[in-house]
């Protein structure tokens, strides 16, 4: 468990301390309580012992007892999956100016 936002990972290893998720990259997308994080990942397939493509997962956190919790998460499962996203984010968005 991580009791600070940017200590939080999903890097993962098996019990023998071999690398199963590698974590890429991450974007804090909110802070607080309730946290909320974007991550890029890479996975181990078993079968061939390499990293698979890049994937994503955005992940919800609540600050229990002084520790962040998982209480969400959504993956994309593909790079057409996330593009559409982005996509469909700019197109809504397009006139917003500045954080709401």
């Amino acid at each position: 468990m991580a009791s600070k936002i940017d200590d939080i990972t999903i890097r993962y290893e098996d019990t023998e301390g071999n690398e199963v998720v590698r974590e890429l990259d991450k974007e804090v997308l909110s802070r607080g309580a309730w946290t909320t994080i974007m991550f890029l990942y890479e996975e181990l397939d078993p079968r061939t012992q390499e990293f698979t493509g890049p994937k994503v997962t955005i992940r919800r956190y609540k600050k229990v007892r002084g520790d962040f919790r998982q209480q969400s998460k959504f993956n994309i499962s593909s790079s057409k999956q996330a593009l559409t996203i982005a996509e469909t984010l700019k197109k809504w968005f397009s006139n917003e100016e500045g954080d709401s």
